[in-house]
């Protein structure tokens, strides 16, 4: 039976949501599916194998040597005085932290070693070195 508003001058106050709703998961799919396009990338490191390893805490201070030399300190290329700074600073917030160390394995050893001095110097006293698991 359908409804006659010939009689009254009142407008009609119901939304109709349904619209809105398929608007919005039609928005969420396309977040979705766009996201992983707009993700910053990661450092390609391809670390040493090794048999025997442990887990390790996540820490503040997350160090990757690249191929090519270059230092990457939590996400983002830096120098090394960056990186002492940023050991130093870590050090003054809590005594105990841990530097993760992670060079590809086409590293020259003596850039990896001059990388734990920094850190050591630094005052950070663990550390650990990433390696993937064989």
């Amino acid at each position: 039976m359908a409804m006659n508003n010939s009689d009254n001058n009142e407008a009609i106050a119901d939304i109709n949501v349904v619209p809105l709703v398929d608007i919005i998961l039609v928005v969420l799919i396309i977040f979705m599916v766009t996201a992983p396009m707009f993700m910053k990338p990661t450092i390609n490191v391809n670390l040493p194998k090794a048999a025997s390893g442990d887990q390790t805490a996540p820490s503040k201070l997350n160090i990757a040597l690249t191929a090519d030399g270059r230092i990457n300190l939590n996400g983002s290329f830096v120098s090394e005085e960056d990186v002492r700074l940023k050991a130093t600073d870590e050090v003054g917030k809590n005594a105990d932290v841990q530097a993760i160390i992670s060079a590809d394995k086409d590293v020259p050893h003596g850039k990896v070693v001059g990388l734990l001095d920094i850190v050591k110097g630094a005052g950070v006293k663990k550390f650990a070195i990433s390696i993937d698991k064989k």
